[in-house]
């Protein structure tokens, strides 16, 4: 695979999970560690793919 397909793989899983982190949020009972999870791995999938882009340009 290569970097600009890896980064736009992980871009697709980033807006997955933030509509995802949004219907949670909206939905009521839900569980609040579940949306914090969402919330967790959504933030390191963003530092992964900016780690990435700055490999790439530099």
């Amino acid at each position: 695979m290569s970097l600009s397909s890896h980064l736009q793989e992980l871009k697709n899983k980033h807006s997955t999970l933030s509509d995802a982190v949004e219907r949670a949020q909206r939905a009521p009972g839900t569980d609040a560690l579940h949306i914090a999870d969402m919330k967790k791995q959504k933030l390191r999938i963003k530092e992964e793919i900016q780690r990435l882009s700055s490999q790439a340009m530099g």
